[in-house]
């Protein structure tokens, strides 16, 4: 049985292959998709079963995973970093380096019960990639229309370069709506996909261009994680930073998370904080009763707005306003 650790990193991956409870050296690859085939080269020279353990690093070992999950031979095994940081302290680990952590996870998976990483359906992977490629392209919409702006406030500007870049605003857009309407084709084709979609919209201030955003990125997570995993995975958690007397700063949102699924919470939120009866009033009650600011009570509702979603699709219901937040009786009369 061969045992593999990688530590995954946001440019870095440490492998260290552990052959009969005997460690090889680290050797390191790059996190690319040319990084993750030189890995996978390497993995399937060794004689017998694989296995390999890595963990659940936010948007950086997804890709990996994929790719070693497909390769026939390799099982995966995708654990939380708490589980493999409580690991470390039972082998009384002193020392803390990449190619350390990437042994401790091949140790892990020597000794501990294997739980293999289910792989996301090929249809929620191809989503992704279309949602992030929309999300890429969008960016860079918003900030050539920046850049048009900055051109056109003088007259030194050259006809060719306004041109220029009123025609790369065009090509943009084009290529955007060709990748919605992808998206949607595939969307669509899959009734569950498809299904989620029709919930998604149904939350007033959600329109189809967010709900692909949010499909892209919350339909390849794992079945099993609950509200509160979400929330964190998206970075909307609260981040308090208190110490002693002397210090204790206002509670942020941790941001440590999955930043397509913020940007794409965010417009809706907004939307749905003016025109939404029951999110309009659960936000002014942030403001007027809680004593929050504008933006503090914007990202509570996206976070409330992220564990509707989960219970919707969970249990297949509509959105109720009403379990959302209920109205004061003055308010809904």
């Amino acid at each position: 049985m061969n045992s593999v650790g990688i530590d995954v990193g946001q440019k870095e991956l440490v492998v260290v292959v552990s052959v009969n409870s005997k460690t090889r050296p680290a050797k390191t690859f790059e996190n690319t998709a040319a990084g993750h085939q030189a890995i996978i080269q390497h993995l399937v020279k060794l004689k017998g079963e694989t296995r390999i353990c890595l963990e659940a690093t936010g948007v950086y070992h997804f890709d990996l995973a994929v790719a070693l999950s497909r390769t026939k031979g390799l099982e995966v095994m995708v654990i939380n970093p708490k589980t493999s940081h409580n690991f470390a302290k039972v082998l009384m680990k002193r020392s803390k380096t990449d190619a350390i952590d990437a042994e401790t996870l091949a140790i892990y998976c020597e000794r501990m019960p294997f739980e293999a990483w289910q792989r996301p359906a090929d249809e929620n992977i191809a989503l992704r990639a279309l949602g992030r490629r929309i999300a890429a392209l969008t960016k860079l919409k918003t900030q050539t229309k920046n850049q048009l702006h900055a051109l056109t406030s003088t007259q030194d500007t050259p006809d060719i370069v306004l041109s220029q870049t009123e025609e790369l605003i065009e090509v943009l857009e084009k290529q955007i709506k060709a990748h919605r309407d992808s998206a949607l084709a595939l969307i669509w084709q899959h009734e569950l996909l498809a299904r989620a979609l029709v919930l998604i919209i149904g939350i007033k201030g959600i329109a189809e261009a967010s709900a692909i955003q949010l499909l892209a990125e919350l339909m390849v997570l794992p079945h099993d994680m609950n509200a509160k995993q979400w929330v964190a995975y998206a970075g909307l958690d609260p981040r308090h930073n208190e110490s002693g007397t002397s210090i204790a700063k206002k509670p942020r949102i941790s941001k440590a998370g999955n930043k397509y699924i913020r940007h794409a919470l965010y417009m809706p939120a907004l939307v749905a904080s003016c025109h939404e009866p029951h999110i309009k009033g659960y936000y002014r009650h942030l403001i007027e009763n809680n004593g929050l600011k504008k933006l503090q009570a914007l990202c509570a509702v996206m976070r409330k707005l992220l564990h509707a979603i989960h219970g919707m699709l969970k249990a297949d219901k509509e959105f109720d306003g009403s379990r959302f937040y209920t109205l004061p009786v003055e308010a809904s009369c």
